[in-house]
């Protein structure tokens, strides 16, 4: 890192992190003047009770609130136009949010719509201009895509097949509320999604070009604690260790790519999760291999910090060894875990590759990658993901 190059670091949302945190959501409302609660949430979570369980620690402190449950795996910015008109026409005043990067994505978005004219496409990119939205507090129960306290919102348009990102300082969460406990019933698929999601974030911001001292700080810890406790947060759901790892591992790296953005397995991944519906933590899982071995070489220090991280004895390997035995050991974990390593399993076929590497070329993630790549690159890429 060239310290004489400027770089900078905001973090808008204040982060809450402990076990049993959420008993204390009504104070945190009422701190930001809310008394009139939409809960965006999903399905799942209602099924699962903890929606019924937020609801009853909002309504004892006599906070007035509706539920918004309608949230779809990957968000549709229908639901974002439906959720702000709730919020318009009865008068809500603040958000909260529980459950997945899906649930807090559409929370924040309509938190945005609420406050903001037209469809929330009409925002997508980065800091497009809009006023603030209404105050959200955001309560992960994953722990992978950190949208609790990124800058960013990823809506789809499932009829047009097309997904954006919406981003800037009016699509933060006001408060993050992270508490371990709340992803005890993870399912183990979702775990292994979440989490590898959570360290592709980490491993992307890290050895892009627009990496800076403090966002490295927070990947290698990210990393740290994921190479530590994803096996068990995956095999052993229980265990509240892991799980806490695992949210602080995913909240810090949301926070160290906010400023850096990511690479290559992002930039395909929206398109990938917009046209073949494979879910973000999968199509992440199957291409991040593929992608650090694309990239090793343009950072081999980096590659052999990632080794030592992942507990890989590198004291007899030359650099270029230690680089490589760092890519070996996410892969490693990638299987360990039992995750997703093939395209063609979702569908995805030779033929659909280039309309793919062109729409990934698009992406801004493509222009920090470690090393330049082209959409022939991405072509190849992809193919050994098949």
């Amino acid at each position: 890192m060239n310290y004489h190059q400027h770089f900078s670091f905001e973090l808008p949302t204040r982060i809450e992190f402990g076990i049993g945190l959420i008993e204390s959501l009504a104070e945190h409302v009422m701190q930001l003047g809310g008394k009139r609660v939409l809960l965006v949430s999903d399905k799942g979570l209602v099924a699962a009770g903890v929606v019924g369980r937020v609801v009853d620690i909002l309504t004892s402190a006599d906070l007035d609130t509706r539920t918004f449950t309608e949230v779809e795996p990957e968000p549709e910015a229908a639901g974002v136009t439906e959720g702000a008109k709730i919020c318009n026409d009865d008068d809500r005043d603040i958000i909260v949010a529980v459950g997945g990067g899906s649930a807090l994505d559409t929370g924040k978005s309509i938190a945005l719509m609420a406050r903001n004219a037209g469809h929330i496409r009409d925002y997508s990119g980065l800091e497009i201009p809009s006023s603030p939205g209404l105050p959200v507090i955001a309560i992960p129960t994953t722990a992978g895509t950190g949208s609790e306290c990124a800058v960013w919102s990823v809506i789809s348009e499932k009829s047009r097949n097309i997904k954006y990102g919406v981003g800037g300082r009016n699509m933060t969460a006001t408060v993050a509320m992270c508490d371990p406990s709340l992803s005890i019933s993870l399912p183990a698929r979702l775990t292994v999604g979440t989490g590898l999601d959570a360290l592709t974030h980490a491993l992307e911001s890290y050895v892009n070009k627009a990496t800076q001292p403090i966002s490295e700080a927070l990947s290698e810890k990210s990393m740290e604690l994921i190479s530590r406790s994803l096996r068990s947060a995956v095999f052993n759901g229980a265990d509240v260790q892991a799980r806490a790892d695992m949210l602080l591992a995913s909240t810090m790296a949301a926070c160290a790519f906010a400023p850096t953005r990511l690479g290559l397995a992002h930039a395909m991944a929206m398109p990938l999760g917009a046209k073949a519906k494979i879910p973000h933590g999968d199509v992440i899982s199957i291409l991040l291999p593929e992608v650090m071995r694309f990239n090793v070489n343009a950072n081999l220090a980096k590659f052999a910090r990632i080794a030592s991280i992942f507990d890989v004895d590198t004291r007899s390997l030359s650099l270029r060894e230690a680089a490589h035995a760092g890519v070996d050991a996410v892969a490693q974990l990638i299987t360990d875990i039992g995750a997703p390593t093939s395209l063609a399993a979702y569908g995805v076929q030779e033929s659909d590759l280039e309309e793919l590497a062109e729409e990934s070329m698009e992406s801004g993630n493509i222009v920090v990658n470690p090393r330049p790549a082209t959409a022939s690159d991405l072509v190849d890429i992809m193919r050994k993901c098949l």
